[in-house]
């Protein structure tokens, strides 16, 4: 297992890439592509359940834990993300996001704090957070401001192995059309620091005020993009090209397309999965690539706009189907998952991924995205403190591929020592969607 790290920048100001040097293709054992996961998570008080504002200890306590360099800061002071190596199977993956979420819940349980799956803070102190101290995060506070305030947001990144360079950036141009989906179905942010945000992913809105922080543009060529990145920087939108934070984009440093569009998810079969349908996508573009098929020229302000609906609404109405022949109109969100499944269905059953995949999206489809959970975990409680429990990853997590249980009311995770009173802010009466819904196959309005 190769991983590189040490090359700040990304999504957290640090890109800790999760697969190194890859063989002839990027396939492995039976063909299937490579695929790697990086995940971002905050610390929080076991006792207040509000995000703390350090990480002392945990990233030290991680290296003895997972190996060095697998557990790493964050931006923010009171972030973490891990940093998984190259794999070839889903039986791979699974052991390597069970083994770091478990290696940094024991070392922020050594800590003292909690290690919570979600994009947003539910609970937690409004002012802006410390960040890391290095010269590199110390300049991006300069150039961009107020931008760092509030950027203490957890996503899921997912690389997939895809080494020639042209190949990448129209895989790129395959999927972007798919980012606004794939948002929808892993939104898991509704509350932030006491408040329901309304939107299912309020971590995509914070996320996007970055000025570059987006959809891709269709890209002509890998010359073409390059070209885009030299401008971006030259423009100071980014400081360096591992600033231009497109929801999907090839990597510089290793031969993969990462995408970056998806909060971190509630449970590590949840990120199994998520990342399996992506490797599905990827491989279904790079067949059609290879038939001379083109990507639809979706526009950007178009794409956009999908993406806003996204991270407002989750699965929980409608999306803009950016992804299907014909004019652009709006389709229930489960409608444009089945279209989704059907595009990539081949390459899951090929590669054995096809029922993990499935029963996930049933999962979703039956008890909603983290979103919606953590939505009726409030309504059943009216507490946030309780949301937070749920989240928070126990130190004997494993991954399910079985399992059709009910999120919402699985036993309490096993975080060591129990929290102590609860007590807290509660978030403003919301109105919030929820997700669980059908698969709804009307004709499209």
């Amino acid at each position: 297992m190769v991983v590189l790290r040490g090359v700040e920048g990304g999504g957290g100001m640090r890109e800790s890439y999760a697969v190194g040097a890859v063989g002839a293709g990027a396939r492995a054992g039976r063909g299937e592509l490579t695929v790697g996961v990086e995940e971002e998570f905050i610390l929080a008080d076991p006792v207040t359940r509000e995000a703390v504002l350090t990480a002392n200890g945990v990233v030290e306590t991680a290296d003895r834990l997972a190996g060095h360099g697998q557990v790493v800061a964050e931006l923010a002071l009171g972030q973490v993300e891990t940093v998984g190596g190259v794999c070839s199977d889903a039986r791979q993956l699974r052991a390597e996001v069970t083994r770091l979420r478990r290696c940094a819940a024991r070392a922020a349980h050594e800590a003292g704090h909690l290690l919570v799956a979600c994009g947003t803070a539910p609970l937690g102190d409004p002012g802006p957070p410390p960040v890391v101290d290095t010269r590199r995060n110390h300049a991006i506070t300069a150039q961009f401001r107020s931008l760092v305030d509030q950027q203490c947001v957890n996503a899921c990144h997912v690389h997939v192995g895809v080494p020639d360079p042209e190949e990448a950036v129209q895989v790129v141009n395959h999927l972007r059309p798919w980012t606004p989906l794939l948002l929808a179905l892993t939104a898991n942010s509704p509350f932030c620091l006491g408040r329901d945000t309304g939107h299912a992913s309020w971590r995509a809105m914070l996320w996007g005020r970055w000025p570059t922080a987006a959809p891709p543009p269709y890209l002509r060529s890998a010359d073409h993009y390059e070209r885009v990145v030299s401008a971006l920087v030259d423009s100071g939108a980014a400081m360096d090209p591992a600033m231009v934070y497109w929801s999907v984009r090839p990597s510089r440093h290793v031969p993969t397309v990462e995408i970056r569009v998806a909060d971190v998810l509630p449970g590590a079969e949840d990120t199994v999965a998520y990342a399996l349908l992506v490797r599905g996508l990827v491989a279904t573009a790079l067949t059609k690539i290879r038939k001379g098929e083109p990507a639809p020229p979706v526009e950007d302000s178009v794409l956009r706009a999908a993406a806003w609906r996204a991270a407002r609404d989750g699965m929980s109405g409608r999306l803009p189907a950016v992804p299907l022949p014909g004019p652009v109109r709006t389709v229930p969100a489960w409608y444009l998952a089945t279209a989704l499944v059907m595009r990539v269905q081949g390459h899951l059953h090929a590669a054995g991924d096809f029922d993990t995949v499935r029963r996930w999206l049933s999962r979703l489809q039956g008890h909603g995205t983290g979103a919606a959970r953590q939505r009726a975990v409030y309504r059943r409680t009216e507490r946030l403190e309780n949301v937070v429990d749920t989240l928070a990853v126990p130190l004997h997590e494993h991954a399910a591929p079985d399992s059709d249980r009910d999120p919402d009311h699985s036993p309490a995770p096993d975080h060591g020592p129990g929290p102590g009173p609860d007590h807290g802010p509660g978030p403003r009466p919301g109105a919030g969607p929820d997700d669980r819904t059908t698969y709804d196959t009307a004709q499209p309005t």
